[in-house]
């Protein structure tokens, strides 16, 4: 009777999850990744069994990736749900590698920065400070709302902004908020937090290339007035 070899039966530097934790996706085998959504095994078989057996049943991921729900069940030891889970990442798999690039906004001016949020912005009734995140190119990438409320250096924390511009990969921001008043002329806390977060930009490597203040219908970039 053959003995059911289990993953906890692998090295654990070996299994398929802690490889993919400490050294990412890409250094996991075809093999490995498949058996990570499968996640486990037969009665007689490991989980990387399993896998390697499906893998040669469909002769590589080729085959395997329009196989249908009534063929997948057909492999021993492949249950609906694990051929539901299969299927799904298979179908998501596809759907990102026919993603297209959607034709991005290009920034070139203070005026095109408040442009493409005035009409979201000007009847704000509240204050909204929003950075969008560019890439080297000047295109918008990524626009977020960091916080709501009134504009003070000890809300406008550099470490929020800086952690997104981070996660997108960003070359550089612009940071704009609104003046619920309508008249977007600067305060003295928005020229200090502007130079807080241009100073920090440059630390880290990001640049903050204007403060925009959005008014009715006006705006104010403070790279224009000379505080950046």
């Amino acid at each position: 009777m053959t003995q059911q070899l289990l993953i906890k039966d692998f090295p654990k530097e070996e299994r398929p999850r802690e490889r993919f934790i400490h050294h990412g996706p890409s250094s996991l085998s075809n093999q490995e990744l498949l058996a990570i959504i499968l996640r486990t095994g037969t009665k007689n078989e490991s989980v990387l069994q399993l896998a390697q057996r499906l893998i040669k049943e469909f002769q590589g991921l080729r085959m395997l990736m329009n196989a249908s729900l009534e063929e997948l069940t057909k492999i021993k030891g492949v249950g609906e749900a694990k051929a539901i889970q299969l299927l799904a990442a298979i179908e998501l798999g596809k759907r990102i590698a026919n993603m297209k690039n959607e034709e991005r906004y290009v920034i070139r001016s203070p005026e095109d920065g408040a442009n493409y949020v005035m009409e979201e912005m000007r009847f704000l009734t509240q204050e909204h400070f929003v950075c969008l995140f560019l890439n080297t190119k000047n295109e918008v990438i990524h626009k977020q709302t960091i916080f709501i409320g009134s504009l003070n250096a000890s809300i406008v924390h550099p470490r929020e902004l800086f952690k997104e511009a981070f996660r997108r990969s960003a070359a550089s921001m612009i940071c704009l908020h609104n003046h619920p008043s309508g008249n977007p002329e600067p305060s003295r806390e928005d020229i200090e937090v502007t130079r807080r977060l241009v100073e920090c930009g440059r630390i880290l490597g990001v640049d903050v290339l204007d403060h925009i203040i959005i008014g009715d219908k006006r705006y104010v970039s403070l790279k224009e007035k000379g505080y950046l």
